[in-house]
């Protein structure tokens, strides 16, 4: 009977240090699995943080890019009103000395007649002069429009392309 106490012993002991091992395995198993996705996640959250700076950094040299274009276009159109005012001061000035004048030769006129073609001729000259003007005034400010929103056009289309892109 010693013999088989003996024997169950062992067996017992052994089934236990095979349980011990096979315990041990596991945990390091499951330790390792662990670990392993940790440095997934981590991995992961490393990898999301720089797409997220990566986001900002683009979103802010988008939003740079927008404001030199807004600038850019406040300064083309100051440039433009300057240009007007340039023209509506040269223009007004003309028109002063001419009208000056005219008025000088009409009351030198010796006849009603005289002073009848006078004003004919100055009040023609004048509405063609003034016309002249205005068409020159229209493409002064459509250009300056145009050069306005030169700068703002081109950041759209570059906006709309990079979205398209981005799809």
């Amino acid at each position: 009977m010693a013999d088989a106490a003996e024997t169950i012993t062992a067996a017992a002991k052994k089934n236990v240090e095979t349980a011990t091992a096979q315990v041990k395995a596991s945990t390091q198993q499951a330790q390792a699995q662990a670990e392993k996705f940790q440095a997934a996640g981590a991995q992961a959250f490393r990898e999301g943080v720089d797409k997220s700076v990566a986001s900002m950094t683009e979103l802010n040299a988008h939003g740079k890019k927008n404001l030199e274009a807004m600038v850019e276009s406040a300064t083309a159109a100051q440039k433009g009103v300057e240009a007007l005012s340039q023209h509506a001061l040269a223009y007004s000035k003309k028109t002063w000395e001419e009208n000056v004048a005219a008025v000088q030769s009409m009351t030198q006129a010796r006849s009603v007649q005289e002073l009848i073609e006078l004003q004919t001729t100055w009040a023609k000259s004048a509405t063609e002069a003034y016309l002249s003007e205005v068409t020159k005034m229209t493409d002064v400010f459509t250009a300056s429009v145009k050069d306005s929103f030169k700068p703002i056009n081109e950041r759209v289309t570059a906006s709309v392309e990079k979205f398209q892109g981005a799809r």
